[in-house]
């Protein structure tokens, strides 16, 4: 995947992996328009990063979608790549609906339905664009489950299988579909994260993003070394013993 000389719209780039993404994009040349849901934020990242656009956008709403998204081909009619970045992480308690079912619907409406309405609002357009990139984040945790977070684990299963039936679909125009796979990465997407001694430097892991886009993603996975692990445990047959070290590591 070419990633200089782009025009880059990424929703969910206000903080953690999508704005640390976005910021090394910018630095390689590329236009990049963040979208978050608070303009004080937004009016904060853009002042401190001159080159930088942004737009207010609420995934979970689909108004918000269908206006920033005509706010963003307004003023960037040359856009050819969409990075589906928004997303939340919750710890859920399934053994009665009090702990889990507001908070599944949440999940489930910003993980799944939110890059579901971006793709929608954006495809026409990018079909027209020479070349052009859907990028999709998926999760580790959509191969090996953490029994703490079952509808993220879910979601993210189902932006990877959504991810590959668009490829399917899609192969017949000039969008090509990416999907990163993070590890546990040192972001504020779970309490405790940041610090987690398991979890994934954030510069290193968007350093390590970087390099396999340019090298170009075999089968369209971006696959950094440490998500190794759980993406490949059940071909490798080490599924039962994957699933165990993650869940003993865990510390919720």
């Amino acid at each position: 995947m070419q990633i200089t000389g782009r025009t880059v719209f990424i929703p969910g780039s206000t903080s953690g992996i999508g704005l640390a993404l976005a910021l090394a994009l910018h630095e390689r040349g590329n236009t990049v328009v963040l979208g978050g849901r608070r303009r004080d934020l937004l009016d904060e990242l853009v002042a401190a990063h001159p080159g930088l656009d942004a737009v207010e956008i609420d995934t979970a709403d689909p108004a918000s979608v269908t206006t920033a998204v005509t706010e963003v081909l307004d003023r960037h009619p040359d856009l050819d790549v969409l990075v589906a970045m928004a997303g939340i992480m919750r710890v859920e308690d399934w053994h009665g609906p009090e702990g889990f079912l507001a908070s599944a619907e949440q999940v489930v409406t910003t993980n799944l339905l939110g890059p579901i309405r971006l793709i929608g609002a954006l495809v026409e357009h990018l079909r027209g664009r020479p070349v052009a990139s859907v990028v999709t984040v998926s999760s580790g945790l959509a191969f090996v489950p953490l029994a703490a977070t079952p509808s993220y684990n879910a979601t993210k299963a189902a932006v990877h299988m959504l991810t590959e039936s668009l490829r399917l679909q899609l192969a017949d125009t000039t969008v090509e579909l990416v999907e990163i796979v993070p590890p546990s990465v040192a972001t504020e997407l779970l309490p405790g994260q940041r610090d987690s001694p398991i979890a994934m430097p954030l510069d290193d892991f968007v350093a390590e993003v970087l390099a396999l886009l340019e090298a170009g993603a075999p089968g369209g996975e971006v696959l950094v070394e440490r998500v190794l692990p759980l993406r490949r445990a059940e071909a490798r047959g080490e599924y039962a013993d994957v699933v165990a070290r993650l869940n003993a590591a865990d510390p919720h």
